[in-house]
């Protein structure tokens, strides 16, 4: 009864029926094949008449020659000549006159046959219209053609090629195990025990096969994946078809096993709905990859902080701008869009719809990418305090919803930043720690009040992805990696070790990806390819929805964003202009007070702890400097040590020559 009990039921109707998009999906496959097998064959009707036409004359033959026969009795030939060979005469006779009333009988039937026939073909010529002869004919000639063909040489061709893949049973997965030379499996079946114990039947799973089952003692998921390409060649399939993969809810010792009939990055796609038409709501699900067996993976964009990590060339720079135009047919939707790299891979998004756009990592660019960032901290700030202020009744959960971000009054739109090659930010020597603050902020902060964040990164270590961020971000996607620190960096820490390795993925593989998100643990799909000028037709779509509404704003318009007052002066130039050499150490509280009286409208109102803030990004410690107050008396506050801001200067200056 325990076992009954524990038992997992399987589903009385097939997941693909309960699914409506899944229903969907099968039923315009049905119709594309079925459409396509019919469109191939009626464009090559008039060859394959032509080819029946020619074969009828041997038709004709044929028929009369195996009509002839029939009405001889000829299949009974072999059993008289017997008799007669054993000499019996009494069946001979026996089987003759059988025979003769076998004949009498069919050249009666094949007469009528003929006379029915040839008055058919009389009435026809006689009473029929033109094209009832013309259509008899054909299908006479047809008709005697189909008898004349070969069965070697079959008249129609195949209209769709339809890849051999062998279906998978027990013995061949026992025996792709038993190659990956694992100790624990090889002494279990030298023992007589399966290597591979099934728990449920092996079944076909979309296009491929499912085999799920548990491990020997010992041996883990982790283990048969890092021969992923040994059990490949057990199987004789290609590597892109073999994906063993850990099942969360159980012990690490169980495995499922899908092999595909076709490489997953060579399996056709199903076509992406927003490729040509549909709006989306960043606040809802939506399609943007599908899963080894070519079932759509969905995604919501808000409330969440993204990672993307790769090496080069696997597809990153394309996720990235795939969710950038999700993004955008939001209409709501402000984008912020960054592509270091400086190839223009983000422009058909950035210069169409993006609120912010810049491309490349000169000085002008990186200060351009600064200023937005104080600014969208800024904006953090503010909706922070906009929803604490809104009643409970309208904002309950404390945070932006898709209400909240159609209300223009509010100001809590989606805001969507996408960073590429984002280490270009974060190694930078002059404002690289003001852009990990404030990124690492809006990681934390940003998704509740309606931002997110979005970086893409070839180097997916401690410095181009500091952990501040890496450990707060909600979703990621890692396509391939190196190795188990960069596959930690991106999935989160313990992933490699439970066996979610993206280092499995072949060069071939691209856009193929571990996803983590969505409530779930890591499953791996592939991201819909969406090419630059798609990507642009896309955009303009996108464009007409904010024209529409009237939310097309900055660089999309051709404005330049209101250059930061505080910006057209050099910080570090000015403190140490109102330090003088011979003041080594200086409170902090002097520094502002002269600050204030050198520039009046930059400096006026700043507090010692805002200096503090401000040296910060330039690397200039401030700590305890002992001075003297007004009635003469010591004190220790806090202060700046004037050749720390020298210093400074001169490695930013060494910087821009170099640069």
């Amino acid at each position: 009864m325990t076992r009954i009990r524990d038992a997992k039921r399987r589903d009385i109707i097939p997941m693909w029926l309960k699914s409506r998009d899944e229903l969907t999906t099968a039923a315009k496959w049905v119709a594309a094949h079925y459409g396509h097998v019919a469109a191939y064959h009626a464009w090559r009707s008039p060859v394959y008449a032509a080819r029946l036409a020619v074969q009828a004359p041997r038709g004709t033959a044929r028929f009369l020659g195996d009509t002839m026969r029939w009405v001889a009795d000829k299949e009974g030939e072999p059993v008289r000549l017997a008799a007669v060979r054993r000499e019996d005469a009494a069946e001979y006779l026996k089987l003759s006159r059988q025979r003769d009333g076998r004949v009498r009988l069919r050249t009666l039937a094949v007469t009528l046959a003929s006379l029915v026939g040839v008055t058919a073909a009389f009435a026809l010529y006689v009473l029929a219209p033109g094209w009832l002869q013309a259509v008899s004919l054909s299908a006479l000639v047809l008709a005697l053609g189909s008898v004349g063909t070969e069965a070697d040489q079959p008249v129609a061709t195949r209209a769709v090629e339809v890849p051999k893949a062998r279906k998978l049973t027990s013995d061949m997965v026992l025996r792709a195990l038993a190659a990956l030379s694992i100790s624990q499996i090889n002494q279990a079946m030298a023992k007589g025990h399966n290597g591979f114990a099934f728990t449920a039947p092996i079944t076909r799973d979309g296009p491929g096969w499912r085999a799920e089952g548990d491990l020997p003692y010992g041996v883990t998921v982790a283990d048969v994946m890092d021969r992923r390409d040994r059990l490949a060649s057990g199987l004789r399939r290609p590597l892109g078809c073999v994906w063993p993969e850990a099942v969360p809810e159980e012990h690490t010792g169980r495995m499922v096993l899908w092999v595909g009939d076709q490489d997953m990055n060579k399996a056709q796609q199903p076509a992406w709905p927003l490729a040509t038409s549909g709006e989306v709501d960043l606040f809802e699900p939506v399609d943007f990859a599908t899963d080894q067996r070519g079932r759509w993976v969905r995604l919501t964009l808000m409330y969440i902080a993204g990672i993307i990590g790769s090496v080069p060339r696997m597809g990153k720079t394309f996720l990235l701008r795939l969710l950038l135009l999700i993004a955008a047919l939001d209409p709501r939707a402000e984008l912020h869009t960054y592509d270091l790299k400086g190839t223009g891979d983000l422009d058909p998004v950035g210069d169409q719809v993006a609120h912010r756009h810049r491309a490349g990592e000169d000085l002008e660019d990186i200060e351009y990418a600064i200023q937005d960032m104080r600014a969208l901290r800024e904006e953090l700030r503010r909706r922070a305090k906009m929803i604490r202020s809104l009643p409970r009744d309208v904002c309950p959960e404390s945070k932006v919803t898709s209400d909240l971000a159609s209300k223009k009054s509010l100001g809590l739109h989606p805001i969507v930043v996408g960073v590429d090659e984002c280490q270009v930010w974060f190694e930078h020597p002059t404002y690289g720690k003001e852009f990990e603050e404030i990124c690492t902020d809006l990681v934390k902060r940003g998704p509740a009040t309606g931002i997110v964040l979005l970086l893409a990164t070839q180097r997916p270590d401690s410095k181009s992805l500091p952990t501040g961020i890496s450990a707060n971000a909600g979703m990621r996607w890692c396509l391939k990696v190196m190795g188990q620190i960069e596959n930690d960096m991106v999935l989160g820490t313990g992933s490699y070790k439970r066996g979610v390795r993206a280092n499995m993925f072949a060069w071939a593989d691209k856009g193929i990806c571990y996803f983590v998100g969505e409530g779930e643990d890591a499953r791996i799909v592939r991201s819909v390819y969406v090419d630059a000028p798609a990507a642009e037709t896309i955009s303009v779509r996108a464009r007409a929805l904010r024209q529409g509404l009237g939310t097309l704003t900055g660089h999309a318009l051709g404005e330049e964003p209101e250059t930061d007052r505080t910006a057209t002066f050099d910080l570090l130039a000015d403190v140490l202009a109102v330090v003088a050499a011979d003041e080594p150490k200086v409170w902090n509280e002097t520094v502002v007070a002269r600050l204030a009286e050198l520039r009046p409208g930059v400096y006026d109102g700043w507090e010692a702890e805002q200096l503090t803030a401000a040296l910060k990004p330039y690397g200039v410690p401030t700590g305890q400097v002992w001075g003297k107050t007004a009635d003469g008396k010591g004190a220790n506050r806090r202060g700046i040590e004037r050749s720390k801001v020298h210093t400074a200067v001169a490695e930013r200056d060494r910087w821009r020559k170099a640069g």
